[in-house]
C-alpha cells in the first residue's frame, strides 16, 4: 500500500515542520521580523536532549522537558539580548533579518565547537519497533511524533484562545500599536513570543533527533521548511502555518515518489516560490 505509506511519511514529515511553522509564525506575528536563528534554536534543541539523554543518562521525559525549557530560554536570551535593543534603536526589518542571519551562524557554530562536527545518533530499541497500519509501516517513535506534535499544538490553540495572556499575544499580534495604546506591555508580549515560538522550535529539534542524525547545520535546512510552511499557510495565521506545515510535508513526499529523494529540499522552494509569487498572503 504505496499510496498508505506516503501519507504517514507525509504526517510525520508535516508534523515536525508545522511545529517549527507554528513558531515562525508566533515570532513573526509579534515581532514583526524574520527570525532566521529559529532554525539555530532547532538544533540547539536537538542537542541540549542528546546531552541530557545521551550524556546524563536521564529519562527521555525528563530529558525532553529540560530541552525545551532550555530552547525557550535561549530564545529569550537572543531576544533580550540582540533583538530588543536593535528594536529600541528603531533599526529596520531588514537589519533584524540580518542580525538573525548572523545569531544562526554563531550558534551552528557554538555547537560544532561544543560537540564536534561528527553526527550524533540517539538510539532506543523500543522507540523504533516496527508496526503496521493498514499495509504501511510506522514506527512507535513516529507514532509518538504525531501524538506529541498535535498535542502541543493544541496546546498552543488553548493557550491563545482561552488564556488572558493568550487573548494578549493575540491582540499585540493583529495590531501592536493599537495594543500599545490600550495599556499592553508590548515588550513582554514580545519576548513572550519568543518564549512561545522557540519552545516549539526545541520541541521539533527533539523529535527531529530522535527520527534522524543530529548535525550542528541540521537548523539552516529546518528553518527553510518552517518558513515555507509559515508562507504556504499565512504567516500571519498561527492555526494557516500549521496547516502549510503540514501541506509541505504531503507536497514533499508526493513529489520524491516521482523524483529521486535528494529533491525533497529543492520541492519546498518551488513552492515557496510558488506561494511568495502568486499568493504571498498563503492560504
Amino acid at each position: 500500500m504505496l499510496i498508505i505509506q506516503l501519507l504517514i511519511n507525509a504526517l510525520i514529515a508535516g508534523a515536525i515542520y508545522a511545529l517549527i511553522a507554528c513558531g515562525f509564525s508566533i515570532i513573526y506575528t509579534t515581532n514583526r521580523f524574520v527570525h532566521l536563528a529559529h532554525g539555530g534554536v532547532v538544533a540547539a534543541g536537538a542537542y541540549f536532549f542528546y546531552s541530557a539523554s545521551v550524556t546524563y543518562h536521564l529519562p527521555f521525559w525528563l530529558a525532553g522537558l529540560i530541552a525545551i525549557f532550555l530552547s525557550a530560554l535561549l530564545g529569550l536570551v537572543l531576544y533580550l539580548a540582540v533583538y530588543y535593543p536593535l528594536q529600541r534603536k528603531k533599526a529596520s526589518r531588514a537589519v533584524l533579518l540580518i542580525a538573525g542571519l548572523a545569531l544562526l551562524m554563531v550558534i551552528n557554530n557554538g555547537l560544532q565547537l561544543f560537540y564536534g562536527a561528527d553526527v550524533k545518533v540517539i538510539f532506543n530499541d523500543w522507540l523504533e519497533t516496527v508496526v503496521n497500519v493498514g499495509g504501511a509501516a510506522i514506527t512507535y517513535l513516529q507514532i509518538i511524533i504525531i501524538l506529541v506534535s498535535f498535542l502541543a499544538l493544541l496546546g498552543v490553540w488553548f493557550f491563545s484562545s482561552y488564556t488572558k495572556l493568550g487573548k494578549v499575544i493575540r491582540a499585540v499580534a493583529d495590531n501592536a500599536e493599537l495594543a500599545a495604546v490600550t495599556g499592553f506591555n508590548t515588550m513582554f508580549v514580545r519576548a513572550g513570543g519568543f518564549i512561545i515560538g522557540s519552545a516549539l522550535a526545541g520541541l521539533a529539534g527533539i523529535l527531529v533527533g530522535l527520527e534522524e542524525n543530529i548535525e550542528p547545520v541540521m537548523g539552516t535546512a529546518l528553518i527553510i521548511k518552517g518558513f515555507t510552511g509559515a508562507v504556504v499557510g499565512g504567516i500571519f495565521s498561527w492555526p494557516g502555518a500549521v496547516l502549510g506545515g503540514y501541506l509541505l510535508g504531503l507536497v514533499e513526499n508526493i513529489g520524491i515518489w516521482f523524483l529521486p529523494s535528494g529533491y525533497k529540499d529543492a520541492i519546498a522552494f518551488v513552492l515557496l516560490i510558488i506561494f511568495l509569487l502568486f499568493r504571498p498572503n498563503g492560504i
